[in-house]
């Protein structure tokens, strides 16, 4: 194995530095980013998660009207692939077969992190776009509920930087404990 650009003689898989290669500790035969985004990356995918999961919307026409943009068949296209994929399940009432709703699956809730991770990178990246007044916000300042703390990575926000626009110092990378 080629190391590349390692701190002194540490293993790449002891330490990290930003712009260097990430190394697994496995052998990767297909890129997990690729996989995933076959079902998660096509368009209105992560939306639809985002309605069920944080909002509860969980009927067709809540979901046809939370998503601006997206049309029925769109709509019915990507809800039919994350019940395949395994990541949404639809749920029938009995007093009304007609009455359908959708819910997230074991798989789907897992994927609940990765819409958090876009929220972080929002908050932090399209601040003006995001809030009515335009400050950058940590995770806790959004979602201060404590059990969601595991569930996100917090993209610390350099609070200096964010009032003048001036790029402040480089903040190190540290990532969460696995307890």
């Amino acid at each position: 194995m080629v190391v590349v650009g390692s701190k002194g003689s540490e293993s790449p898989l002891l330490y990290w530095k930003k712009g260097e290669p990430i190394v697994p500790a496995a052998q990767i035969t297909s890129c997990p980013i690729h996989t995933s985004l076959g079902v998660l990356g096509k368009k209105w995918a992560m939306l639809v998660l985002r309605d069920i999961s944080m909002r509860k919307i969980e009927r067709f026409s809540g979901l046809l009207k939370s998503i601006n943009g997206i049309t029925p068949r769109v709509l019915s296209m990507r809800l039919k692939e994350l019940e395949e994929a395994g990541i949404i399940k639809k749920v029938q009432t009995r007093n009304s077969p007609k009455m359908v709703r959708w819910n997230l699956t074991e798989m789907g809730w897992d994927a609940l992190p990765i819409l958090m991770s876009y929220v972080a990178f929002g908050s932090k990246w399209y601040s003006t776009t995001v809030f009515a007044d335009g400050v950058p916000r940590e995770m806790n300042e959004i979602y201060p509920q404590r059990n969601l703390k595991k569930l996100y990575v917090n993209i610390p926000v350099d609070k200096a930087r964010a009032q003048t626009g001036k790029e402040g110092p480089e903040t190190p990378v540290t990532w969460p404990s696995s307890s």
